[in-house]
């Protein structure tokens, strides 16, 4: 049996949207209605922009009120994922994984190493020296990580599993207005920096090329065929 992801690339779409895209993947993956050798769909999107807070995020981590967000003509969205407050907006590849982790052989921790690994080997392939920081989850530069600079995250992770099936994921920063980073404590930390490939490279890397690289080789991670799949 050939294991394999589809692939879907949904362009920009609200929150609220491809949140029940999610849903209706997860749906289809626990009523075991997905063909032989599906492991799941791999979502990803760029978003309006929103503001998200996990299910045990800290209210106190939004620093203005939401009157001022819709000011700056962004929205605030509570959601059931894992970590804290994040932002989302344009120039920044949001990736959904909805995969039966049964089919592909991970438990939780292992999977959520594995997002991280996707998007260091991709970051690497553009001179871009990441990793981890112990006790935080996402992709770091700088600190004890790269050696330059403060510590700074380029990709949150925040996910959701039941029944061995997850949901949510990654949002990597390629060109990602960093001031909107500003009116939060992002992933609730008051003592890391926030950045994007553009600001750590110097350039703007195109963010297709970028999206279909990181897609790629988290199916190479999970051992599977990247399907590419139309809406």
């Amino acid at each position: 049996m050939t294991l394999y992801a589809e692939y879907r690339h949904l362009g920009r779409m609200d929150y609220s949207e491809a949140l029940e895209l999610q849903r209706n993947e997860f749906r289809r993956l626990s009523e075991g209605n997905a063909p032989e050798g599906c492991a799941g769909t791999i979502f990803t999107v760029e978003h309006p922009d929103v503001y998200t807070i996990g299910k045990h995020g800290n209210e106190n981590n939004l620093l203005v009120d939401e009157e001022v967000l819709r000011n700056m003509g962004a929205r605030l969205f509570r959601t059931d994922r894992g970590g804290d407050i994040t932002f989302h907006g344009e120039g920044q590849i949001v990736g959904y994984p909805v995969l039966n982790l049964a089919l592909v052989n991970m438990g939780l921790r292992q999977y959520i190493f594995t997002l991280e690994q996707a998007v260091i080997d991709t970051l690497a392939r553009y001179g871009t020296e990441s990793g981890r920081s112990e006790g935080a989850s996402g992709v770091w530069t700088g600190g004890n990580v790269a050696g330059k600079g403060p510590l700074r995250k380029v990709c949150a992770i925040g996910v959701r599993a039941s029944r061995y099936i997850t949901m949510h994921g990654f949002a990597l920063n390629v060109t990602t207005d960093l001031h909107r980073f500003e009116v939060i404590n992002p992933c609730g930390f008051t003592d890391r920096g926030v950045t994007s490939m553009q600001r750590e490279l110097g350039y703007a890397p195109d963010i297709d090329e970028v999206r279909v690289k990181v897609v790629t080789r988290l199916a190479q991670l999970l051992g599977a065929e990247c399907r590419m799949m139309t809406k």
